[in-house]
């Protein structure tokens, strides 16, 4: 029996998440969870989510001391372990899935193997966004390493299999010496980002002409560049700014688009549910940010059909869904779009709001999640837990954007 067969003929399976802070759609983490869940749901698993705001198995807060003032800067609760909550939460599933390496996923590995259940892993703290958020620790030679090292000896150097976003994460990883074995999953997005109607070529740019930026409101993502770059084009009487997201800096941008934009910006949250109208109604999408895992928000604005201009970095993993090489811009070059503005160590083209936008077409991955192999009273991973069973970038043909 072939492989599919195998999969598609085993029964479902009851997976426990482990995420601290479960009910946060600001937060990165606490969106995949939820994503992971609802698709899991839909191929027919039972998902129990375990952590703060969950619905059936929520844990309470755990304040720590300066620690939780970083954390609260990336949206972020840590959650309080329990025995008691843990071993109800994991009665009778098969894997337990753990997000993050703090205290409450630690010791959900602990219990979790004292029941004699599989446990897998996923990375979705990336040390370089905490440390940007940090106030002076960031500056502390060495800092990003050292909270690698900890996240390994705290939980994933016990856990054999660890799924990782993107392939610049699993080689971060690896560079900082990790020995699980990596599962590279895009997150994907979800079905209701649909494209939008391209405008013809021989229309007039629509004016104002709406640039969109989202994510955290946080240093590493670098709105202050996108909006010092909006300042100094030649077009910027004629662009609109939105940034959706919450965060640290949000007063600080408000008040910096005020007093450098032509026209009034609005930057603040929006709610996930419209996200997708709120890109469709976009003319371009711009991704400042220094450090990403993955960048889950250039996945969905290119579902809805917008161009993504994209900053170079070393530590953002955004730059692998350009199409075309002009999408992504390096630092200090000049392109057919205008020169490059390079402020807080990334870089943002100075665009020129004309011509059709072209239609990025690009594939949710379709996952599937294999039943562990039972052998004696304890369970072992015959397998990897995680598989991909599709994920395809069709090639599109792209405008060029000038």
């Amino acid at each position: 029996m072939s492989e599919n067969k195998k999969n598609e003929t085993q029964p479902p399976l009851t997976i426990a998440m482990v995420v601290d802070t479960s009910g946060n759609r600001g937060n990165g983490t606490s969106n995949s969870a939820l994503q992971w869940a609802q698709e899991l749901e839909r191929q027919g698993h039972h998902v129990r989510l375990v952590g703060i705001g969950a619905p059936e198995y929520p844990a309470r807060v755990n304040h720590v001391p300066l620690v939780s003032w970083v954390a609260k800067k990336q949206q972020m609760q840590f959650a309080e372990p329990s025995d008691t909550l843990f071993r109800k939460a994991f009665d009778g599933v098969d894997v337990v899935h753990i997000y993050t390496p703090f205290r409450f996923g630690q010791h959900a590995c602990k219990v979790a193997k004292q029941m004699g259940i599989a446990v897998t892993a996923g990375y979705h703290v990336q040390p370089e966004n905490v440390t940007y958020s940090a106030g002076p620790l960031k500056y502390v030679p060495g800092i990003d390493s050292f909270i690698y090292w900890l996240f390994d000896i705290w939980l994933y150097r016990k856990i054999d299999h660890v799924h990782v976003p993107t392939e610049l994460g699993a080689s971060l990883l690896r560079s900082h010496g990790y020995k699980s074995k990596l599962h590279v999953i895009s997150n994907g997005y979800e079905s209701r980002f649909t494209p939008k109607r391209q405008r013809k070529a021989d229309e007039p740019s629509p004016v104002p002409f709406r640039i969109v930026a989202s994510g955290r409101l946080t240093n590493e993502k670098n709105h202050v560049a996108l909006i010092r770059a909006i300042a100094r084009c030649r077009h910027a009487q004629d662009i609109e700014l939105v940034i959706a997201g919450t965060g640290p800096l949000k007063k600080r941008l408000q008040r910096m688009a005020g007093r450098l934009l032509s026209r009034p910006a609005s930057i603040g949250f929006h709610r996930n549910a419209d996200m997708p109208a709120l890109l469709r109604s976009s003319n371009l999408l711009v991704h400042p940010s220094i450090a990403d895992l993955e960048s889950v928000s250039v996945i969905e604005g290119m579902a809805a059909g917008l161009v993504p201009v994209i900053a170079s970095s070393s530590l953002s993993a955004a730059g692998q869904f350009a199409l075309l090489d002009e999408i992504v811009v390096p630092r200090g070059r000049c392109g057919r779009a205008g020169p490059v503005v390079s402020t807080g160590g990334s870089t943002i083209r100075r665009s020129s709001p004309s011509g059709a936008a072209p239609t990025p077409n690009i594939r949710k991955p379709i996952i599937r999640w294999n039943r562990p192999y039972v052998s004696s009273s304890r369970w072992n991973v015959r397998r990897s837990p995680i598989t991909v069973a599709e994920w395809r970038l069709p090639q599109s043909q792209y405008n060029r954007y000038t």
